[in-house]
């Protein structure tokens, strides 16, 4: 069922990806983009081999790190509850079959979507900063968030009230995706948000390169608060989750603007062969 789920996915991404970046990129970024991208790649390898071993990390620490979490966790869950009670039924008045199947959408394919088109958008860019700090900050995201998982122990609304949420809730409308959820997270990781904190951080993203992308600036800033608005809707996060999300968020962008851009590590590398 994961590999029906995720080839799924991957057919979504694969139709919508080209047409968003031929209709959003433009033909002359794509045509300089076939001339220069070996440059492009020489200058940025540095951070994407970063964020390609964080994403390595990441799973396999969520997985084989139960033993640190069962010393060092903190459960949460009660706190949680009882600072913010009920909250999120606010958004279960919003239910309506359309709804739920909009929500549930951008929760699997529009989130998918979000993440990687700003990849592509941005290394088409002459640039490369953007796109180098794009990857930090996605870098940062996951590698920060890996931390709060192993530390706080919180189980989402779905598990602490699934009767009081009723036919909002994703694996009881949709249960095939559970398949796909299960192979990169764990029931505990609801805190921060990551889904949240990595929308966040591309619509910021997206709002900083309105200039080269005006058309995307929009469109992502409707994605990341639809993106948001699902994590609760669908029972998968508290609302502490979702702030706590965005000051994720928050704090990632700010250190990608700190540390890409003031030195190369390539240009580093090329200093030391001399």
């Amino acid at each position: 069922m994961f590999t029906e789920i995720l080839g799924r996915v991957a057919v979504v991404i694969v139709f919508l990806l080209p047409i968003s970046v031929v209709a959003l990129v433009g033909r002359d970024r794509l045509s300089a983009l076939r001339r220069e991208w070996r440059d492009r790649l020489r200058v940025s390898w540095p951070i994407v081999t970063v964020l390609i071993a964080v994403l390595l990390l990441n799973r396999v620490m969520r997985w084989s790190a139960r033993r640190i979490t069962d010393r060092v966790g903190i459960h949460m869950t009660e706190t949680f509850y009882g600072l913010e009670g009920e909250f999120i039924l606010v958004f279960q008045s919003l239910e309506a079959p359309a709804v739920t199947t909009y929500f549930t959408l951008i929760y699997v394919y529009g989130y998918t979507f979000m993440l990687l088109f700003p990849v592509v958008a941005y290394f088409a860019l002459s640039d490369t900063r953007p796109f180098r700090r794009l990857l930090a900050a996605y870098a940062l995201n996951y590698a920060i968030g890996l931390v709060f998982y192993l530390v706080v122990i919180a189980l989402g609304p779905r598990n602490v009230m699934p009767d009081v949420l009723g036919q909002t809730m994703l694996y009881d409308t949709s249960p095939e995706y559970q398949h796909l959820t299960r192979e990169v997270n764990r029931a505990t990781n609801v805190f921060p948000s990551l889904h949240t904190s990595l929308s966040a951080t591309v619509a910021v993203f997206a709002y900083w390169t309105r200039d080269e992308y005006p058309r995307w600036a929009p469109v992502a800033v409707v994605l990341a608060l639809s993106v948001w608005i699902s994590t609760m809707y669908l029972g998968l996060h508290w609302a502490i989750d979702v702030l706590a999300g965005l000051v994720l968020a928050g704090v990632c962008v700010g250190l990608s603007q700190l540390l890409v851009g003031r030195w190369s590590v390539t240009d580093a590398l090329e200093r030391l062969d001399r």
